[in-house]
């Protein structure tokens, strides 16, 4: 099959050291790069150098988290950190989540005892690459969303809302950069404590046990949707004044998200309990217009992992992995390589369209659209060290091009196409 030409990158590594590839695709052939590794850097986590991403000349892009600077290297540093990224649909920034220290949730570098951090690049992949500003929120680890005005909801204005799991708030900052007052400063903090589930807090409310971990924003209402883990319910956010609107019960759900028109949220869990066998995957659909549940999905030996839509929005795939809880048999009889795929056109009800079978448990999903149709989808299979490639209406595995050394994790996204 002959694809459009194409460039992509494949991170793959095992949480202490990782390895960068570059995909090239032109003219119908295969080229694979390889960045020649550079030593470890040696440094406190802290200190390591940040992955932002890849130029045009297929360099790193990298960040020193200590001075700010921005390289651009041929060789990758072993110890380069891929931090999590959440990209701005409506513009050329990324955000960079650092979830600070595991034992106290601080960034000591940047925040001191005072919180963790984001770190917000202009034109990631490219040789224009800048970095724009670090932020100091509450205790990771974080989530990200955004705001901005609809048609539905023109008044809307441009925010970035960061989720703060340890401290149970969630951070709003400016994100409109005609607007010098708020633009990449924090604006607000909403504190997510709902004293009546609590027993212990005395007469603090942060930190609490809300533990926030589901963060989405509907053009179609205007409204941010957050999910609190550790209370078990969704609480609807008004953007224009940051405040807490309703409080939606919604247990049994570990991540939430929207479809990409706002029109319903999508909360993702996990049942061990109900058959000690057996871990069931768990859908659910709620229509924003209502705040009703509309439909549940279980699918059985599933645990669903990263969430992804094509371009139209007409689908949506659920990535599948093993799980760190639930029995060892549990475990053992986990499917961890389907690709499911739900036809979206079907809400208010969860339809399974069907399930496809790769390799292995896949890191990571990126697309080839052409306008508002899905061409190609790319998987990086961690595992065996390939890039899967799915054709984008039927999903049928067209082709697994070989990367790098079969590894824990991996990540892949499209750097070009023609």
């Amino acid at each position: 099959m002959i694809f459009p030409d194409f460039s992509l990158a494949y991170y793959s590594g095992n949480r202490v050291t990782g390895k960068m590839n570059v995909l090239i695709h032109q003219d119908g052939e295969n080229r694979v790069i390889e960045l020649p590794a550079a030593p470890a850097t040696g440094g406190e986590q802290a200190y390591k150098p940040i992955m932002v991403g890849l130029d045009e000349q297929y360099r790193a892009v990298l960040l020193d988290p200590k001075t700010k600077a921005i390289s651009f290297s041929e060789t990758f540093p072993e110890d380069t950190f891929p931090a999590h990224v959440y990209s701005d649909p409506g513009s050329t920034r990324d955000w960079l989540m650092n979830d600070g220290d595991k034992a106290t949730g601080n960034d000591t570098l940047n925040c001191g005892d005072r919180g963790s951090s984001v770190t917000v690049i202009e034109d990631s992949n490219t040789s224009s690459a800048r970095y724009l500003a670090t932020i100091c929120v509450g205790r990771g680890h974080h989530q990200a969303n955004f705001s901005y005005p609809s048609e539905q909801a023109p008044q809307v204005p441009y925010r970035a809302y960061i989720s703060n799991l340890k401290d149970g708030t969630i951070s709003v900052i400016g994100n409109d950069p005609q607007d010098s007052d708020t633009y990449l400063k924090v604006v607000a903090t909403i504190d997510l404590c709902e004293p009546d589930k609590e027993s212990d807090l005395g007469d603090k409310t942060v930190p609490n046990n809300s533990f926030p971990h589901g963060l989405t924003y509907s053009p179609a209402t205007g409204k941010i949707y957050n999910l609190n883990n550790g209370y078990g319910d969704i609480v609807v956010i008004d953007p224009i004044s940051n405040e807490i609107e309703q409080r939606v019960p919604f247990k049994g759900h570990t991540n939430l998200f929207s479809t990409p028109d706002g029109r319903f949220l999508i909360g993702r869990g996990a049942d061990r309990k109900s058959d000690p066998d057996h871990i069931v995957a768990c859908l659910t659909a709620m229509d924003t217009q209502t705040m009703q549940v509309t439909d549940t999905l279980h699918l059985s030996d599933r645990y669903i992992s990263k969430y992804y839509f094509n371009a139209d929005g007409s689908k949506l795939y659920l990535t599948t992995s093993g799980s760190s809880k639930g029995t060892d048999t549990q475990q053992a009889n986990l499917q961890t390589r389907n690709l499911i795929v739900i036809d979206l056109s079907r809400l208010p009800d969860l339809v399974l369209d069907k399930e496809v079978t790769l390799g292995c448990s896949s890191g990571s999903l990126d697309f080839l659209n052409e306008g508002n149709q899905t061409r190609y989808i790319f998987s990086s299979n961690s595992e065996q060290g390939v890039v899967a490639v799915l054709n984008g209406q039927s999903e049928a595995v067209v082709d697994e091009i070989p990367m790098n050394a079969p590894n824990k994790h991996s990540r892949c996204w499209l750097l070009s196409n023609s």
